[in-house]
């Protein structure tokens, strides 16, 4: 197995595609889809696996996946999770001989994302959690309040004051817990704009044999 998260960070052109991503969403005034976000999923990708008893070589292919997973976004927002998956396998597709391993980290690249995404595969369902999980004030680089309050997708991110996902291996349980300012934004906000993935994330913990559980204030849904 050569595809190794450690390798694809120090790889020149993955590192330019992160790169040239944040540039472009923090243009376009998007949250953070730069090292920070590539980082968190990755990280947390590594954990979902980890302790939901994935096998070595899948929680290095998800740390890989979760880290490269947003990599098209500088080409287009548009379909990105089509554009990383290819950019992914063009990269690799001659520097390894892990073909099983190239073909499910591109698989879960492509179906990471909302309507398209289609779980066949463990690593794809791990990276959905870790990926739709990340909501936080972190991720919001801009420092002009207005401007922060008048986009939807930025004022719920920065409600956002605490994010911790825990994995409970003997009640199947995975669980998003969440502190949100509502003096910032009320929380019928976040499931404007977060409920598609939330279910995304209880398909993907069904998936992998758990159940989903979101807390916000408190407050729970299951």
């Amino acid at each position: 197995m050569d595809l190794k998260l450690l390798d694809v960070k120090q790889n020149s052109q993955i590192d330019e595609f992160v790169t040239q991503t944040d540039k472009k969403l923090n243009d376009l005034d998007f949250p953070d889809h730069g090292r920070r976000h590539s980082n968190i999923v990755s990280d947390r990708a590594i954990k979902v696996a980890r302790t939901t008893g994935l096998s070595d070589i899948d929680i290095e292919y998800c740390g890989v996946a979760g880290y490269c997973h947003d990599i098209g976004n500088f080409i287009d927002r548009k379909l990105h999770h089509y554009w990383g998956s290819l950019l992914f396998h063009q990269l690799y597709s001659n520097k390894t001989n892990d073909i099983e391993g190239l073909i499910t980290i591109v698989q879960a690249i492509a179906n990471h994302d909302k309507e398209e995404a289609r779980i066949t595969n463990n690593v794809t369902a791990v990276l959905i959690i870790a990926d739709k999980s990340d909501v936080h004030r972190d991720r919001i680089k801009e420092k002009d309040k207005n401007k922060i309050m008048s986009d939807i997708h930025n004022r719920v991110n920065y409600s956002v004051i605490r994010n911790d996902l825990d994995i409970n291996k003997d009640t199947k349980v995975i669980t998003l817990l969440l502190k949100l300012d509502t003096k910032i934004t009320p929380i019928i906000d976040y499931f404007e704009i977060f409920l598609k993935r939330m279910k995304y994330c209880r398909s993907s913990a069904n998936y992998l044999g758990y159940k989903f559980k979101l807390i916000i204030n408190d407050f729970t849904l299951t």
